[in-house]
Formats: C-alpha cells, sequence, structure tokens
C-alpha cells in the first residue's frame, strides 16, 4: 500500500533511502508516516481507493503493452496494404 501511495506521488522508490533515515536524524517521520501524512495532504483521503499489488501492477502494465504493440503492428500491416 505504501509503495503504490508514494507511486502516486510521484515519489521514486529507488530513493527511500534518502527518507527513512529517521533513526540518524529523530526529527523526521519513519517512513511509512511520513508517505501517509504527505498522501493525506494532497489527495484528502486515508488510502487508495483500490490497492494493489506490485504483481498486479506489473502484469497490467505488461498486458497494457503487449496490447499497444499489437495494435501498432496492426496500424502498420494496414498502411502497408494501402495501395499508393
Amino acid at each position: 500500500m505504501h509503495i503504490q501511495m508514494a507511486r502516486e506521488l510521484g515519489l521514486n522508490p529507488k530513493k527511500f533511502g534518502k527518507l527513512s533515515n529517521h533513526k540518524q536524524e529523530p526529527w523526521k517521520l519513519p517512513l511509512p508516516d511520513f508517505i501517509k501524512e504527505i498522501y493525506f495532504k494532497r489527495f484528502k483521503k486515508e488510502r487508495p481507493d483500490v490497492v494493489k499489488s506490485v504483481e498486479r501492477i506489473v502484469k497490467e502494465r505488461h498486458r497494457k503493452r503487449k496490447a499497444e504493440k499489437k495494435a501498432l503492428e496492426q496500424s502498420k500491416k494496414e498502411l502497408d496494404e494501402v495501395p499508393f
């Protein structure tokens, strides 16, 4: 859930290490609390309406790319068939 919230906020999960050093810097919130706080500030709700697992997001993205590739191949095929 926190990863999905962070992605919706535009945060890069690869850079969470910079945000999560609350042990060295005690004034910082722990990362999950920080994400919840800024998510609430922006979207005015506690959590996303639909919580998707990372695996589900990857499958949907793969399915979408496959459909786009198929549509592109179809349009290229149709253009090749048009006589000039």
